[in-house]
């Protein structure tokens, strides 16, 4: 798409400096990226070589403009301090399919030269709502993103650079010279090709530092939650569950309608693998569709559709390579057919619907035979519509339905659609104007705005959307095409309540059963319940909290505290493990202490029972045998707790290494406390 605002909006395009023009050629252009839909997908093939002259470079980097908010470090970096280091410019826009896509291909580059490059994320906002540093937060923790990243709401690091489409990546030389640039996809093997042949010409001339770049991640000041970001939600009123994504946790949870879980779908570690629900792996799951004991999952990073049968227990993949669709409308079937970033399924008369994000599209799949094929859109990103194969649609991420039509979240252009179900029939506009057109208000067609909507569900002649970016919940009629807001107050917290004293985060998936709409809260971690008849939210309380612990022991991931050395007395005594809560949070019922333990000397100190992983209510009293000495015992545990106030329930992953002395007139009882650490700090609203 052209970088393209209307009205009175400035855009990127309105200052053009000709920096980067030439130096787009250097490494080459792969389309189609955020910033140009006119152009298809191509790759650009060969190997990439830079001539001495060209690594020199001969345009100095434009310095980091100062009073801008950086993440990921604790204080703001500048260029002149990168001096010696390959650094990198990631100008991206966290909406962004195109974007999203980019990233893996960054954390293989950061990985494969971890001393000699520094990535900087240079994030240059499409929508009011990313402008927020709050949100850049929760989009740099939810794509795990662990390098430098800018706040340029502005647009003054995109100006300086003459940056024109997203993404667009700048690479600099160790002395601080641009030497290259690219737009778009697919930017591993060209940067691969000359970061390597940097390394090697810097490092011969002595111009290359390998010292670290101290960081300090926003990963490490969160509490983990329970959920992680759950993008979808799906209800089966006829067996009385719900099936939640829990996105960034990569599984799917099945809970009753109150919130006690029933099954864990996916072992929860991420990856590609089919196998039993304890052992399968997801990356990035979204949308889901129930066909009676199946449930077909949209494994979105994994590029795939998966199968969950839900009385063997079992996962297979019945759509997708695994790999990232590089060319558009290559029909084919089941594992040897490429998708490209499938946000939601829908099932319905033997077919499967699916909202392609990544290419623009609706695709379908006959269910018996598991063909695939575009179903809507060129796969041109634009608002454009017209008969099914010829219209243009952009980054659909929600997808429902009535007797008669598809609807969807076409959440690039902030618009509901609808796509005839007649292979002959037409793509349509209910709400929605253009890609830089987007909003806040209620009323007809003809004035009212979403911002970003990525949840959709049919209700009763109704539309029901997740406006996601307006932190709403609204009701849209497809007959009188007008747009009402129906929940939330559009100010991103987490507050129960009153419909229009509520106030939701970035809600990105929706779903009814009864009377009650159950919402996928991306950011705030939740499942909220709008009660219909009650006219009030409220959040879902998650029980049977054991059941999403693995069934095998996991390496440690999480914080270390250690304590200082403690004494206890010898032959038989105890050690009792309980938790210190932050003001306002209570161990809920049910919820167990995960609990391995070991000792560094079992002659000092042996557990009766060895080394093990008990699963137990806090406080648990551990017996154990002891003999003179000194040892050091090592405890990791995962404590489950909630908030008294909104109901978010979060996990502390924590190490307790504690040094022994046992001593003849020692206690028999030695106490240990885990300091649980407090919720995640927010900073809602601003920009």
């Amino acid at each position: 798409m052209t970088v393209k605002q209307r009205n009175t909006e400035r855009t990127p395009m309105d200052y053009r400096p000709a920096l980067l023009i030439a130096l787009l050629l250097t490494i080459g252009i792969i389309a189609p990226s955020c910033g140009d839909s006119d152009t298809q997908a191509q790759t650009t093939t060969g190997e990439v070589k830079m001539t001495d002259k060209q690594l020199e470079g001969n345009i100095h980097a434009p310095e980091f403009p100062d009073g801008l908010d950086w993440l990921n470090t604790e204080t703001p970096l500048k260029m002149a301090q990168l001096r010696g280091k390959i650094v990198l410019l990631d100008f991206w826009t966290f909406c962004c399919i195109n974007c999203m896509h980019v990233i893996p291909d960054l954390k293989r580059l950061e990985a494969k030269y971890p001393d000699e490059l520094v990535v900087i994320g240079v994030h240059s906002a499409k929508f009011t709502n990313e402008k927020q540093t709050d949100a850049i937060r929760q989009a740099v923790l939810r794509h795990e993103i662990e390098h430098p990243v800018v706040n340029d709401k502005d647009f003054l690091v995109w100006n300086s650079y003459g940056a024109r489409a997203w993404p667009t990546l700048v690479l600099i030389n160790p002395n601080g010279r641009v030497i290259g640039a690219h737009s778009g996809e697919g930017i591993y093997e060209p940067f691969d090709a000359i970061i390597s042949q940097a390394i090697d010409y810097f490092d011969a001339k002595g111009q290359l530092r390998r010292d670290p770049l101290m960081l300090t991640l926003e990963s490490n000041r969160q509490a983990s939650t329970v959920l992680s970001f759950p993008g979808k939600i799906k209800a089966d009123p006829a067996g009385n569950r719900l099936f939640i994504t829990d996105t960034n946790h990569d599984r799917i949870i099945v809970t009753d309608p109150e919130g006690a879980i029933l099954d864990v779908i996916g072992s929860g570690t991420n990856g590609n693998a089919d196998g039993s629900f304890e052992t399968a792996q997801f990356n990035r799951p979204q949308g889901t569709t129930l066909v009676g004991d199946t449930l077909l999952i949209a494994d979105t990073e994994n590029h795939t559709i998966r199968a969950a049968d839900l009385q063997s227990r079992r996962i297979i993949t019945v759509l997708g390579t695994g790999e990232q669709a590089r060319r558009f409308n290559q029909r084919g079937t089941g594992t040897e057919v490429a998708l490209n970033s499938p946000w939601d399924v829908l099932a319905r008369d033997g077919q499967l619907y699916i909202a392609m994000a990544g290419s623009h599209q609706l695709w379908v799949a006959g269910m018996d035979s598991w063909q695939a094929e575009p179903y809507a859109g060129s796969g041109r990103e634009a608002r454009i519509d017209g008969l099914l194969a010829e219209a243009a649609l952009a980054q659909p991420s929600g997808i429902t339905a009535d007797r008669e039509r598809l609807y969807f979240a076409d959440s690039e252009t902030s618009s509901i659609r609808s796509a005839d179900l007649d292979k002959d029939g037409k793509v349509e506009t209910i709400i929605g104007e253009d890609l830089f057109e987007y909003g806040d208000i209620d009323g007809p067609a003809s004035r009212a705005r979403l911002q970003h909507p990525l949840g959709i569900v049919y209700h009763d002649g109704q539309l029901f959307v997740a406006d996601t970016y307006n932190s709403k919940i609204k009701i849209i009629d497809p007959l009188t095409r007008a747009g009402t807001t129906f929940a939330g107050t559009g100010v991103a917290g987490l507050i129960d309540g009153n419909l229009d004293q509520a106030q939701f985060h970035e809600p990105s998936g929706i779903t009814i059963m009864g009377n009650r709409l159950y919402v996928a809260d991306a950011n705030n971690h939740v499942i909220r319940v709008i009660h219909l008849a009650e006219q009030r939210v409220s959040t879902l309380q998650l029980s049977n909290l054991e059941r999403l612990m693995p069934t095998e022991p996991a390496d440690f991931f999480g914080r270390v505290i250690n304590l200082p050395r403690q004494t206890i007395g010898e032959g038989n005594a105890q050690i009792r493990v309980n938790a210190a809560l932050p003001d306002g949070y209570v161990l809920i019922e049910g919820a167990p202490l995960t609990l391995t333990y070991q000792t560094s000397d079992a002659d000092v100190i042996a557990f009766d029972a060895g080394d093990r992983r008990d699963q137990t209510m806090l406080p648990t009293t551990i017996p154990v045998r002891t003999g003179a000495g000194m040892s050091e015992l090592t405890f990791d545990a995962a404590v489950y707790y909630c908030s008294k106030a909104d109901g978010v329930c979060l996990v502390d992953n924590v190490r307790l290494v504690v040094p022994i002395d046992v001593t003849h007139a020692g206690n028999k009882l030695l106490e240990l406390q885990i300091d649980v650490m407090a919720a995640k700090p927010q900073t809602l609203g601003g920009i």
